[in-house]
């Protein structure tokens, strides 16, 4: 036995061998004790971690994120109940939700504050903080992004805004959602409501009887909805109040709904079709309105938004600084005047003139007196007379196509039965098939050979009898067209010709293409100064789009717009799918004539705009250098100009493999002689070249040999770029090429050149080699001062360890006077509550012993006055009762002992509580 009381551990051995040999004859026992203790290890792991403690640091209390003078009430704990609890009580409401560690947030908060500050009296602004895990904004609402404003108006909403997070564009929003709708009641307000450049829906409705007549909340509610759809808030609403007014635009019946277009027919709500509802209202609205300009807000993150809108073609971007609240806009109205007149497809050149000349206030159109006006008004907005036409190019199958190449297609509907100028449907592309079918059946009505004279032929519309087709073929030999542009005096004086069963029309409405070079209609030459339907007359259309300066100036600076300028105003020519953009010359105002010439410059068949190439302004490079460093600007003079052989290597920041090619340029440029080779380098990410000289590979080198710089030459792809490779790429490609037999002279100067170039190959050698000498004296050098700082870096960190060791004792010593002075703390603490308690009863003995004196004064009086009347009453006693003097002895003198007795007991109890 052991001296603990167990088995010996000699006998522990010879104890287990025959139980390890009946497991051993019974397998199935192991297997079972290996179950059971694998099963006890599991359910002891699982108690283990279900006890482990939570290590997670709990979330800190949110704080104020608005100042608590501030007109935003702060919900800083997402009561989003609350919230809503305010909402029922304020007509508008904006609802700011913010995360405080958002940036945007953080930078948004100062612009809330300054429209609450100016709209608080009209608007409720609430801030919910909907990032707090424990506030009931978190749990209901799952936003994505931050911050995030919803507006309500009254039970109407969320009508959320998307745009720049700026004071001015989030007030103006504000104002649009208080008054979604503008109360016209006389003529000026229509004209001016009809003259802005946006899309307006005008709803007529009959005040007089009703102060809300039918229909009124459901165009109320169907303005909150387009504001809803679109927050840029393109579509204005308008209520006229004025039956006179409402007929201006054959508004006679009210609950009349109508959409004003400039261009393209204006239009009313067909209620007999669709139901008058406020989502069908906003949706037919949205669906038809013509947009003339678009207004591009970028939101500076991760969006499609420009390449979408750059896909669907040229497209003219106009920086301009925009405030929204401010009343008048004189840039913003002429950029609005040449829009107009470059989608106005019809040539309705006085419909304009014509609304300025009525909004005027001393016009006569404003005076009772003039019975014209109200016709000439009617006739302003109605629909146009001039046909919608479209060229058609003849297909190489068709049988008149020898002759005839360019039609001028258009569509009627002047004749017969006029239709109502309202319900007429604009120009379509379902109209042009028909008319297209109509003139393909038609084909053998044109006879003419080729000739200078303008066929015309009118056909009646299949789908309507009102309307029909006008083709007008000029007869052009395709051979011809080669040389049109030389002839120009061929067709000067066109005649027009009708075929036998057509009808005659005046063919000068209609409208060429710049294609055309002005020989098929040459009355409406492309070069005049009017641009007015120019957008038809090209196949080179452009969209027009306007950006805030003050917001996004930096997507100008990219496009090529001056930095130290102080006007931001900046336009742009943008063709994606050319891969080019034309930028107009900041030294010009940004006025309708300078806009106007940009357009027609780039609508032209032959556009004299040059690509803007842009180029490196940071780029500033020493003289010296060993490899020349080209730019945009440097490039023509550097490699065309020069009369040196230029090898170009183009290269970019990011291209890995072009950085290790470093150092094989600058040993290439060393070895070849200065005077007459010139290595250069590009970095195409940041300048651009013409066309003809771009690569889409990196790297890539090109070499221009002298005298010959258009036959530059490519290096090969497949072969490695290494020093002997690019000299033997050199020298084959800089001799000169000459298909004739060389002279004597011819041989000896090339023999001549040849040693030259020996001769400076071999000085460049005994340059390297001394170059090589002296690496090796500074590889020993080095070696020696790397084994020197291993010496000292290893004293240093013999130091270290003890500088690290000094640390933990001090540290050690800090900790034991720590612990010291804590305890020297305690007792000091200690010894200050016992004195606290000495200092509380010497305080109440000096109380007690006041108690006591005044006690002991008191019984002091009391016997004096006892003696005294002890004394007289003896004196009385005795005269009076001289036999009583016996009996009454025995009691007095017992009365006197008991009060003798009391007054000792109370003395004795006196004493001892002063003795305590």
């Amino acid at each position: 036995m052991s001296l603990c009381g167990g088995p010996d551990p000699a006998v522990a051995p010879r104890l287990l061998r025959p139980r390890a040999a009946r497991m051993a004859r019974r397998p199935e026992l192991l297997c079972g004790a290996a179950i059971v203790l694998g099963c006890a290890f599991l359910v002891a792991l699982k108690v283990t971690c279900s006890r482990a403690k939570d290590v997670t640091m709990p979330a800190k209390l949110p704080v104020n994120f608005f100042s608590t003078s501030s007109p935003v009430i702060d919900l800083f704990r997402g009561q989003l109940d609350y919230a809503d609890h305010l909402r029922q009580d304020s007509e508008i409401v904006l609802y700011f939700f913010y995360a405080p560690w958002c940036g945007q947030s953080i930078a948004a908060r100062e612009e809330i504050e300054r429209v609450a500050s100016r709209l608080s009296d009209q608007v409720l602004f609430v801030a919910v903080n909907c990032w707090w895990n424990q506030g009931k904004c978190r749990k209901q609402k799952h936003f994505f992004y931050f911050p995030v404003i919803h507006l309500f108006h009254r039970s109407f909403g969320p009508i959320e805004y998307k745009g720049p997070m700026s004071a001015v564009y989030i007030e103006k929003f504000v104002r649009r959602v208080m008054t979604p709708l503008l109360y016209i009641s006389s003529r000026s307000k229509l004209l001016d409501f009809l003259s802005n450049y946006e899309p307006g829906v005008l709803g007529y409705f009959e005040f007089n009887a009703s102060p809300q007549p039918p229909g009124y909340l459901t165009f109320f509610t169907s303005a909150l909805h387009s504001l809803k759809k679109d927050y840029l808030g393109t579509i204005r609403f308008g209520v006229i109040t004025n039956k006179h007014v409402a007929e201006e635009i054959s508004l006679v019946r009210s609950g009349s709904v109508y959409l004003h277009r400039h261009v393209n027919t204006s239009l009313i709500y067909p209620d007999d079709i669709m139901n008058y509802t406020a989502e069908n209202i906003c949706k037919w609205a949205l669906e038809n309105r013509e947009i003339l300009i678009h207004w591009l807000r970028p939101h500076g993150g991760k969006s499609l938004l420009l390449n979408n809108e750059l896909k669907k073609g040229p497209a003219l971007l106009i920086f301009i600084p925009y405030n929204p609240l401010a009343e008048i806009h004189p840039l913003l109205d002429e950029i609005t005047k040449v829009a107009l007149q470059y989608h106005n497809c019809n040539k309705n050149q006085a419909a304009e003139p014509d609304l300025q000349h009525l909004g005027d206030p001393d016009s006569p159109a404003f005076d009772s007196s003039v019975p014209d006006a109200h016709t000439k008004l009617s006739e302003t907005f109605s629909i146009t007379k001039y046909p919608c036409c479209n060229t058609v190019v003849l297909p190489q199958w068709h049988s008149i196509s020898r002759t005839h190449n360019v039609c001028e297609l258009c569509v009627n509907q002047t004749l017969g039965v006029k239709p109502n100028k309202v319900h007429v449907p604009h120009c379509n592309f379902l109209e042009i098939e028909a008319a297209l079918d109509s003139f393909y059946l038609q084909e053998h009505t044109f006879f003419q050979v080729i000739s200078n004279t303008i066929e015309c032929s009118n056909f009646l519309s299949f789908y309507s009898p009102f309307s029909y087709y006008t083709a007008c073929c000029r007869t052009v030999n395709r051979h011809f067209l080669s040389f049109l542009s030389s002839e120009k005096t061929i067709f000067q004086t066109p005649k027009v010709a009708f075929s036998s069963h057509g009808k005659k029309d005046n063919t000068q409405h209609s409208i060429p293409h710049i294609e055309d070079k002005n020989c098929f209609i040459p009355d409406l030459p492309i070069s005049g100064t009017n641009i007015t339907g120019l957008s038809c007359r090209t196949n080179k259309t452009l969209n027009l789009y306007l950006l805030d300066s003050n917001l996004f100036w930096i997507y100008a600076e990219r496009l090529g717009a001056s930095r130290s300028t102080h006007l931001k105003e900046f336009a742009a020519i943008v063709d994606l799918k050319e891969e080019v953009h034309y930028v107009l010359d900041q030294n010009q105002s940004l006025v309708g004539s300078t806009l106007e010439n940009f357009i027609k410059n780039f609508s032209i068949l032959y556009s004299p705009l040059k690509r803007h190439l842009v180029d490196d302004p940071s780029g500033h490079f020493p003289e010296q250098r060993v490899i020349t460093e080209v730019t945009t600007n440097t490039f023509r003079d550097t490699v065309f100009l020069s009369e040196k052989n230029v090898l170009l290597l183009y290269y970019a920041q990011w291209c890995g493999f072009c950085a290790s090619l470093n150092h094989v340029f600058i040993q290439l440029a060393r070895l070849l002689p200065p005077d007459n080779f010139t290595v250069a380098r590009i970095d195409i990410t940041r300048n651009d070249l013409p066309w003809e000289f771009m690569t889409d590979r990196l790297p890539t080198v090109l070499f221009f040999p002298h005298q010959r710089k258009e036959q530059s030459v490519k290096f090969p792809e497949d072969i490695s770029i290494n020093l002997p490779n690019l000299l033997k790429f050199i020298l084959h490609h800089s001799s000169l090429s000459s298909s004739e037999p060389c002279t004597k002279e011819c041989l000896h100067k090339e023999r001549v050149l040849q040693q030259g170039h020996i001769s400076h190959l071999e000085r460049e050698i005994q340059k390297l080699r001394s170059e090589i000498r002296a690496l090796h004296q500074a590889h020993d050098q080095l070696e020696a001062q790397l084994s020197e700082a291993r010496r000292e870096e290893h004293r240093l960190q013999q130091q270290k360890h003890t500088l690290e060791k000094q640390h933990k004792t001090l540290q050690l010593h800090s900790e034991q006077l720590q612990a010291t002075y804590n305890q020297k703390n305690q007792e000091l603490l200690e010894m200050a509550e016992k004195l606290q308690e000495l200092a509380d009863a010497s305080e109440n003995l000096l109380k007690e012993n006041t108690l006591l004196r005044i006690l002991v004064a008191s019984r002091e009086g009391r016997l004096q006055s006892k003696d005294e009347t002890k004394e007289s009453l003896q004196s009385e006693q005795i005269t009076s009762e001289d036999n009583d003097v016996s009996l009454s002895a025995a009691p007095a003198t017992l009365e006197e002992k008991r009060i003798d007795n009391a007054d000792t007991i109370e003395t004795e109890h006196s004493s001892g509580n002063r003795t305590e």
